[in-house]
This record gives structure tokens, sequence and C-alpha cells, in this order.
């Protein structure tokens, strides 16, 4: 047997550019946990504020 020339990937989300809104922040040790959702797709994710001086970074992947 061979392997296919290409292989397929399962498409789970609409390619597009998010709006985030967050819809809840929480102070951690770490910095500012903030939940936030897609307003076009409706994705979530969970970011993370270390500091006032650098954007969010994601803590998760959209689900």
């Amino acid at each position: 047997m061979s392997a296919p020339d290409t292989l397929s990937l399962p498409v789970t989300a609409s390619v597009h550019e998010h709006a985030w809104v967050t819809e809840s922040v929480h102070a951690t040790s770490e910095g500012r946990v903030r939940y936030v959702r897609c307003t076009g797709c409706r994705a979530r994710r969970v970011d993370l504020d270390p500091a006032a001086a650098v954007p969010p970074v994601p803590l998760s992947r959209e689900v």
C-alpha cells in the first residue's frame, strides 16, 4: 500500500478575522484571565493579560 498524495484535514471552524469581545475578566497571580467570544462565529477562548503593556496571550484554542 502507498500513502495518499494529499492529506485531508478536518475543517473545524470557518476562516475569518475574529472580533473578540470580553465576556468576563478575573485577576490571578499570573495576570488577568479574560474569557472572550467572537461576535461573528461565536468561538470562545481564554486569554491571559500578563501585563498592561503587552497584548493578551491565548491560553486555549478556539472552541
